[in-house]
């Protein structure tokens, strides 16, 4: 009978999933930017500019992608 009273869980939008994914790309990058200025060596140092480079691109993609979400809406 306890189930009757349970609240249901909502369901994650495809906007709710997208937000969370720029979210977890921010933190990322912010990861990235930290180890970047952390690392001496000089393979590390390319190795974290790429890695940067890599992780706005995809920022830049899921705000362009947010944006066309949004103004479906």
């Amino acid at each position: 009978m306890m189930h009757l009273f349970k609240k249901k869980e909502k369901k994650p939008t495809a906007l709710d999933i997208l937000k969370t994914e720029i979210d977890m790309t921010k933190a990322e990058l912010e990861t990235a930017y930290s180890h970047f200025e952390n690392v001496v060596d000089p393979d590390l140092i390319s190795s974290s500019i790429y890695h940067i480079n890599s992780v706005q691109e995809r920022y830049k993609y899921l705000m362009k992608l947010l944006k066309s979400v949004e103004t479906e809406q």
